[in-house]
């Protein structure tokens, strides 16, 4: 009985717990005002849309943990989506498709983090110029104008196993690849020492400059991945496909208890902070909310998260 005692004081003392408290109210309210919300169908549709956003956030919790910020997730997944719908175009199968992808998703996250390590540009500026030439790219492969898909390569984003959309599927599967990097391999615990003191992990012995690449190669690569789904989902790759998700993740991320100064956060709160973006908009759907009070709640969201963790600082600091 003790035993247990301490293990729910435990779990009640972990971070994500007031996370998962506000999830499930807003779960509770949702369901309230809407009795379409619970049902099974709804549930996996929820879960689908708000995937490719947790996996994009996973890939943000890691930047932001050590003090950085990717502004370029939206238009890299756009490109990378075109990328893939040009090389199915030309008749290479999917098994190809796939790895060619993500390499080049990794060569674009590792230009920004050399950017950022030996060129020392702020990441908000390199972030904020590699998004528009992302974009721009898209642009001129396309001419504006979508491309469709058919190749194999649609089942990431159309493909269900059993009920479930495999995008789910993968987004669990990013997930727990994350929780154990995070919190049981050392590379993982070094880019929580980068993002506290980085001046201190480099004098312990740390390869700052590795972890900060390695982060960004890390976000290329799941650009690359989400950029497949989103585009499998429709059958059509769009050159505008992503604009305005960099928002949604790094408000994820944010409500999720990571800190914008780095150091801090998890991927269990991460992924929790992706569904409320999600439950959040789903709800909005449901009960006829205008799309500009979608937008209007969004920006709202980050700042009292964003204020709410400033409030923290200042009160651990004092």
């Amino acid at each position: 009985m003790e035993a247990t005692i301490k293990y729910v004081r435990g779990i009640s003392k972990r971070k994500e717990v007031p996370i998962f408290i506000a999830l499930l109210v807003l779960c509770i309210v949702i369901s309230f005002l809407s009795p379409f919300f619970l049902t099974w169908q709804n549930i996996f549709n929820v879960f689908r849309q708000f995937s490719v956003i947790a996996i994009l956030a996973v890939g943000q919790g890691l930047i932001i943990i050590t003090g950085g910020i990717d502004l370029s997730v939206g238009a890299l997944l756009g490109l990378m989506g075109v990328l893939a719908a040009s090389l199915a175009a030309m008749g290479v199968p999917a098994v190809l498709v796939f790895p060619i992808t993500i390499l080049f998703g990794c060569m674009a996250g590792s230009v920004t983090g050399l950017l950022i390590t030996k060129v020392r540009i702020n990441p908000f500026i390199v972030t904020l110029g590699m998004m528009s030439v992302a974009r721009g790219v898209s642009l001129l492969i396309t001419g504006g104008m979508p491309i469709s898909i058919d190749n194999g390569i649609t089942y990431l984003g159309g493909g269900h196993i059993g009920n479930v959309p495999v995008s789910v599927i993968i987004m669990f599967v990013v997930a727990i690849c994350g929780y154990v990097f995070t919190t049981r391999t050392l590379p993982g615990r070094n880019i929580f020492a980068i993002g506290n003191n980085e001046r201190a992990a480099r004098l312990s012995g740390i390869q700052t400059d590795k972890m900060k690449i390695m982060v960004y190669v890390i976000m290329g690569a799941l650009c690359a991945l989400s950029g497949m789904i989103v585009s499998g989902t429709l059958n059509t790759a769009e050159p505008a496909a992503g604009t305005g998700y960099e928002l949604d993740v790094i408000a994820a991320v944010v409500i999720g208890g990571a800190s914008l100064s780095g150091g801090k956060g998890s991927i269990i709160g991460i992924v929790m902070g992706a569904a409320i973006m999600g439950v959040l908009r789903n709800g909005f759907v449901l009960l006829q909310v205008s799309a500009y009070w979608q937008v209007v709640t969004i920006g709202l969201v980050i700042i009292g998260a964003v204020a709410i963790d400033s409030i923290k600082n200042r009160s651990s600091n004092a």
